[in-house]
């Protein structure tokens, strides 16, 4: 079990992905997202959710942990965690606000 004060320590943010590429270099099959979060800037995440084509990742806001150090993947560096719900089926499904949020909000 974990405190409220735990969980207040992580910082969940609204972003809207701008840009998609591929990872070929990556262990698992994932894209590398650029992220729009507002005021705090674009940020990069390396996330496996190939089940997504990229055209369908580009303009969508998702949910991202923004306060975890920056994780290296092969040269990669992945600076926020984006959040998704493990499917039964390989993959994940994407956590995201509605209707759409200002971008940078706080997830609480």
């Amino acid at each position: 079990m974990i405190t409220y004060d735990d969980f207040a320590k992580v910082d969940m943010r609204v972003g809207k992905v701008v840009k998609v590429e591929d990872f070929p270099e990556a262990k698992k099959p994932a894209y590398k997202l650029y992220i729009d979060f507002g005021p705090l800037g674009v940020k990069t995440s390396s996330a496996q959710i190939t089940n997504y084509k990229k055209e369908e990742l580009v303009g969508r806001q998702v949910v991202c942990v923004v306060n975890f150090p920056p994780k290296k993947i092969g040269l990669f560096a992945s600076e926020v965690l984006t959040l998704g719900a493990e499917r039964d089926d390989e993959g994940y499904e994407l956590l995201r606000p509605e209707p759409e949020a200002k971008l940078g909000k706080r997830i609480y």
